[in-house]
């Protein structure tokens, strides 16, 4: 029987997402683990793969909006016929309002070669890069679980086999980053051997493939910084098209006003040093966002009216302080969210930033990761700027851009104190909260700062 192909449920607030393009053609073959379809939802982009071997059948065109769970694709065994709804060819359809969400991508309509998994151990083997087809399940009715998968990564590699006739371009096999870090090298996937499990070509085989010596220049030299050439034009989609609509939108609905603060960061800098040295063996390193972050959080909750949304000329004070993290990408930016941030351990919160902005850079974030933030942080001290102008990211009502730490002066008496400082700016909506509010959270936010340990508590 067919394997249906069903839009991922990349998160339990996505509503809607689109197969933003087709990697395999229609009528064309797949391998289980094979990229499959990239989706794109209003925050992200998701690199899907097949958990089906078989000829690929599409139900819905490229750009096709749907709700999570539609059928978009059928993967057809050997010999087997296409269903009778696909006589006429590819056609957008929205699902069923009650359509089933489900989290994976391809659903057996019977049993079939393609084993069962649970929830976990599907996450687990699809950041290992392990096919599940390869695994023998020890769950009922033959599942893979997660000890199942734990105990495949356990196992001594394969010895090295030897290299195959070069597979077609369509059959190439690589992990998300893997493609990402090939496109910024423009380096040629069908060129690498991959090896990851089944050939799968790993983040690490491009990076050997990138330092690797070239016999010939490339036909087209490479931009400054690896990205543009000049002349090239640059279609706007994707999540720079998301940014812009929805900065845009931002600008055009709010009365926006920013104002700047200047903290002293000395002490701030010897805590960060103290506590980089506590935590090393438990491989935790805060940054100075870190500290922004849950001074940010205490901060909230002493001036809730930073913390809050307006909708239909009301304005709803949030119970809980969401404080979202801007990581810049090669193509744009993402804001996971640091949940509860005047509340947990500040060693937690370093453990919880460091895994989000690692996800958020290999293209791993989920839905659920950059939903339900109360206000955002976002910083530009490692590009050396000091003040700037930050866009609210709706539905806030504000958000704190984070300068660079440089040397100053201040005057004690009069002699000249050299000192560690950096500037805060904190763009609010002024419909919600005025300047004098704003100046007030800005204040509480350099004391913590200045005060450092206050933050450990």
């Amino acid at each position: 029987m067919a394997t249906e192909v069903l839009l991922v449920k990349a998160g339990m607030t996505m509503t809607e997402g689109a197969v933003a393009e087709w990697y395999v053609p229609d009528g064309g073959e797949v391998r289980a683990g094979q990229p499959l379809y990239r989706m794109e939802t209003e925050k992200i982009e998701l690199e899907v793969e097949a958990e089906a071997a078989g000829t690929v059948r599409h139900a819905v065109a490229a750009g096709t909006k749907l709700e999570p769970g539609g059928l978009i694709a059928y993967i057809l065994a050997p010999g087997e016929a296409a269903p009778a709804a696909l006589a006429s060819g590819p056609a957008p359809a929205l699902a069923a309002a009650g359509a089933p969400s489900r989290a994976h991508v391809a659903r057996e309509t019977s049993t079939g070669e393609h084993p069962s998994a649970s929830p976990i151990a599907r996450r687990l083997a699809r950041e290992a890069g392990v096919s599940l087809a390869a695994i023998a399940g020890s769950g009922p009715g033959g599942r893979v679980t997660e000890e199942d998968i734990l105990a495949y990564k356990a196992r001594p590699a394969p010895p090295p086999a030897t290299a195959a006739p070069a597979a077609p371009a369509t059959e190439v096999i690589a992990s998300p980053i893997a493609r990402r870090l090939a496109e910024q090298f423009r380096i040629d996937l069908s060129s690498v051997r991959g090896t990851g499990p089944g050939g799968r070509i790993t983040k690490e085989d491009v990076e050997a493939a990138a330092s690797a010596p070239v016999a010939a220049a490339p036909a087209r030299p490479a931009a400054p910084g690896g990205r543009h050439a000049a002349g090239e034009v640059i279609p706007v989609r994707g999540i720079r098209k998301v940014i812009a609509e929805r900065m845009h939108a931002s600008l055009q609905e709010m009365a926006q006003l920013t104002m700047a603060m200047e903290v002293v960061m000395d002490d701030a800098m010897k805590l960060r040093s103290q506590l980089v040295a506590e935590w090393a063996e438990e491989g935790i390193k805060p940054s100075y966002t870190d500290l922004v972050i849950k001074a940010v959080g205490k901060a909230l909750r002493r001036h809730p009216l930073l913390n809050a949304t307006m909708k239909d000329a009301q304005i709803e004070l949030l119970a809980q302080v969401n404080v979202g993290m801007a990581v810049a990408l090669d193509d744009g930016l993402v804001v996971p969210v640091i949940r509860d941030a005047d509340a947990i351990p500040l060693k937690e919160l370093a453990e919880t930033s460091s895994r989000l902005a690692s996800a958020a850079r290999e293209g791993r974030l989920g839905l659920d990761e950059m939903a339900g933030g109360t206000f955002s942080v976002t910083a530009l001290g490692m590009a050396g700027i000091d003040f700037f102008t930050p866009v609210i990211n709706p539905p806030n009502v504000a958000i704190l851009g984070v300068g660079r730490i440089h040397d100053a002066v201040a005057w004690a008496g009069d002699r000249p104190v050299k000192r560690q400082q950096m500037t805060l700016s904190l763009t609010i909506d002024h419909r919600v909260v005025d300047g004098a509010p704003g100046a007030a959270f800005l204040n509480s936010v350099r004391e913590l700062l200045e005060s450092p340990y206050r933050l450990l508590i």
